[in-house]
């Protein structure tokens, strides 16, 4: 079985960063605040992190989530309108996020497959 990957645009994950962040409605914002707000949740949660926070809060009150999540929207994309992807965290796949679950080092070192297959054996002839 393989492990399902998910793949989120940077605007999906700096939403989420707002959204998981201290920031508030109320708060007077700016694009410098709101950067460093994201920055700071990505650091904190990991982009994963973030979403799994997000996805946490939609099913515990959604009524709630959905107007906080538009409002970390139209916030996320104000203050990064015109930017080009920032490098850092979540940031080196360009327009998209790749999330794939970790590898044990057995499992990421090598070639795929090494280590893992048993010798062939002959099935005819006896031998094996």
């Amino acid at each position: 079985m393989w492990p399902m990957m998910a793949y989120l645009s940077m605007g999906a994950v700096r939403a989420d960063a707002v959204f998981v962040s201290g920031l508030q409605p109320r708060d007077e914002l700016s694009a410098t605040k709101v950067r460093r707000a994201v920055a700071a949740a990505i650091r904190a949660f990991g982009c994963s992190g973030c979403a799994g926070r997000v996805a946490q809060e939609f099913g515990d009150h959604p009524e709630t989530a959905v107007i906080r999540m538009r409002w970390a929207r139209a916030v996320a994309r104000e203050a990064f309108a015109g930017s080009a992807p920032e490098p850092g965290v979540c940031a080196d796949t360009g327009a998209l996020l790749v999330i794939r679950p970790r590898l044990s080092a057995e499992q990421s070192s090598g070639s795929p497959g090494t280590g893992r297959r048993k010798p062939a054996r002959a099935v005819a002839g006896g031998e094996g």
